[in-house]
């Protein structure tokens, strides 16, 4: 049996290598997406590089809540239709798309790119802890929603941060447990999320 690897070109080889790179893309989802490339129209290809230059260099993060945006402060953060005395904490931006998708929440966000995880070396001081207790000291919040994902690392961070915030006197909720444990938020389809926050409990 040959065990030679199939020979490409190295213009396609490196671009398999990239793709592969991609979280959930295995070695073969890379060569059928770069085979894919190849034979699409020249123009597709373009629109697609421009798209990946273009989120690389025209957005940034939020000031206030660390969501990504393109303007700062956020659309989230200068809307004066949202809820200013709620906010809820996600672990990444993309966890606000999901919970935006259900339509049930209509307060602010807080993401701290990441949880506390010792295992991977990550501790408070890593992830958006300072910035959120600054966000709450003006006493303006009456309720802070722990939106961690159902998972140690989040179970953690959760526990963490409602012991920094109980003492202030706000109200500290946690997601219903309609969403199954070890599951990220924002693979949660959207009325098991509707149940999850309409049926919050507190901390």
């Amino acid at each position: 049996m040959n065990s030679n690897p199939i020979p490409t070109a190295d213009a396609v080889s490196k671009l398999i290598q990239e793709l592969n790179k991609l979280p959930g893309i295995g070695p073969k989802s890379a060569q059928r997406l770069a085979y894919h490339l190849l034979r699409a129209p020249e123009e597709q290809s373009k629109l697609l590089a421009d798209a990946v230059l273009s989120v690389k260099q025209k957005t940034r993060l939020c000031s206030v809540c660390f969501n990504i945006t393109e303007a700062d402060p956020c659309l989230i953060c200068r809307s004066q239709q949202r809820d200013q005395t709620k906010i809820c904490i996600v672990e990444q931006p993309q966890d606000i798309l999901a919970l935006e998708h259900t339509r049930i929440y209509n307060g602010l966000y807080h993401v701290l790119h990441g949880a506390i995880s010792p295992t991977e070396g990550i501790g408070t001081e890593d992830i958006r802890i300072k910035e959120l207790m600054e966000r709450l000291k003006d006493g303006s919040v009456t309720e802070v929603i722990l939106a961690t994902n159902p998972t140690l690392e989040g179970e953690q961070t959760a526990m963490y941060l409602n012991k920094l915030i109980s003492p202030l006197g706000i109200k500290v909720t946690r997601l219903a447990r309609g969403l199954p444990f070890g599951t990220e938020l924002e693979y949660a389809d959207d009325v098991t999320l509707t149940r999850a926050i309409e049926g919050r409990q507190e901390f």
